[in-house]
């Protein structure tokens, strides 16, 4: 199984732009869901929203959650961690094949730029409004720093970075 691991606002009223480009993301990924499995911090906004529409196309979601929170109806699969926001998203990167950036604040250029930390495959879904849409602008060569530990990919196509994101996977 592929594990695709998204990033994304935790807003209660997510921006729409993003919102749209999520469910075209997930649209586009559950064609695949026989073989992918969707890991989420689980909680609501984006995550939630990605986690609906992944389960009502019959994936399987796996809510990765900080503190002992419940998390949204839709995972499938709910894991307590007992640990901090940012402890909890090293767990989801590293159980990952790959990370996508769905849109939003600090939490998720901060998974972002762990993911790229963790060498682990990056997608960002830019034009959704929200702050980590400048993620790009620190990666004009392509990378986030000197470093270079992984190839960064931004698409402004949801279904592309779909796309990207299982091919970057395997």
């Amino acid at each position: 199984m592929i594990q695709i691991a998204i990033a994304g606002s935790s807003d209660n009223e997510p921006l729409p732009k993003a919102v749209k480009k999520t469910k075209e993301f997930i649209e586009e990924l559950a064609k695949h869901k026989d073989k992918v499995v969707l890991l989420t911090g689980g909680r609501g906004g984006i995550m939630e929203i990605a986690s609906r529409e992944f389960a009502k196309f019959g994936g399987v979601v796996v809510g990765i959650l900080p503190e002992r929170q419940e998390g949204n109806e839709f995972n499938t699969i709910r894991i307590k961690t007992g640990m901090d926001f940012a402890e909890r998203s090293a767990i989801m990167i590293n159980s990952a094949d790959v990370l996508v950036v769905l849109g939003g604040g600090i939490g998720t250029m901060v998974e972002a730029l762990m993911a790229y930390d963790y060498s682990k495959p990056l997608v960002v879904v830019t034009d959704t409004g929200y702050p980590s849409d400048r993620l790009e602008l620190l990666a004009q060569d392509g990378y986030f720093d000197h470093k270079k530990l992984v190839k960064v990919h931004f698409t402004k196509d949801a279904k592309e970075a779909a796309r990207l994101a299982l091919e970057l996977a395997r």
